[in-house]
């Protein structure tokens, strides 16, 4: 077994999207090759209504997938083929945009009025584009979790993790996307695809990943010559910790336990042409994309 040093952490930046929703983005635009074959990463999260009942209204999608996981409040949502629904607490939406929709997702909180939810972006492939578009709905009861001897439990939203599979499937980047929660002051080692770039994103908590003896809450910075790169191995609430290579990462969790999702996928490696939401391979393809929204012929079966 290779363990995987930690590569980069980094914070969430605040900002506003669709009609003037808070949230904290891990990732997005501007890495598309550093997280292949993800594009974006979005905690959104808040407990006054107002930074989050505005929603993300009416918006397409072409040439990629996003999922959305809520662990509190409720998301509804619709689109242009007339698909309607809500997702609770604990449940995920993976929407395959292929060739294109047109959706909106409007938070609403809690009884407590409390919302928190995250939205991954993963790339399609070339060849799968212009796929007829399609949704996975998954309930919070249908998760499998794993609880581990040691108290750690795993939630596995999509992919094959300690002998269970999530509900998820036909994902193109066969990703791997658990929600991990290790008790506090313990030490786990979790296995991943040698070939897959992995994240994790820290939202409870607080801990390390590294493969040492040393105590828990000794901190480590690591400078790269030439790359001014610091590398904390200590770590917290809206942390990303980008990996390098390796088949296991072992995780240390501090005095009050960790709970964070992993997330992993095998890279494309192809052209990215990206606008808005709309994600292809050249610019020529971007700019049919924004030509068919004009003139009304982005929904491939007619409707808009």
């Amino acid at each position: 077994m290779t363990f995987r040093p930690v590569k980069s952490l980094s914070e969430g930046d605040f900002t506003l999207e669709g009609a003037g929703v808070h949230l904290y983005r891990a990732f997005g635009f501007h890495k598309p090759r550093e997280f292949d074959p993800f594009l974006l990463f979005d905690d959104f999260r808040n407990d006054d209504p107002e930074k989050f009942a505005g929603g993300f209204p009416w918006h397409p999608h072409r040439g990629i997938e996003t999922i959305t996981y809520v662990l509190e409040g409720e998301v509804e949502h619709g689109d242009s083929l007339g698909n309607r629904g809500v997702l609770g607490a604990g449940s995920v939406q993976w929407m395959t945009a292929g060739s294109g929709i047109l959706h909106q997702e409007m938070p609403r909180g809690s009884a407590a009025g409390q919302m928190h939810g995250f939205q991954l972006w993963a790339n399609l492939p070339s060849a799968l584009k212009m796929t007829a578009p399609r949704y996975q709905d998954i309930q919070g009861s249908d998760i499998p979790e794993i609880v581990d001897d040691d108290g750690t439990r795993v939630k596995i939203i999509t992919g094959s993790f300690w002998g269970q599979r999530g509900p998820v499937d036909g994902i193109a980047a066969d990703p791997l996307y658990l929600d991990v929660s290790v008790p506090p002051n313990t030490r786990k080692v979790l296995p991943v695809d040698t070939h897959a770039n992995t994240f994790a994103y820290i939202f409870a908590g607080s801990g390390a990943f590294r493969d040492a003896s040393r105590p828990y809450g000794v901190r480590v910075e690591k400078e790269v010559k030439g790359e001014e790169v610091n590398i904390r191995d200590m770590s917290g609430n809206r942390t990303l910790v980008n990996f390098d290579t390796g088949d296991e990462i072992v995780v240390n969790s501090g005095p009050e336990g960790l709970r964070f999702l992993l997330i992993s996928g095998q890279p494309l490696q192809e052209p990215v042409a990206w606008h808005g939401p709309i994600v292809m391979n050249t610019r020529e393809e971007l700019l049919q994309a924004m030509q068919e929204l004009r003139n009304g012929t982005f929904i491939r079966d007619g409707r808009q």
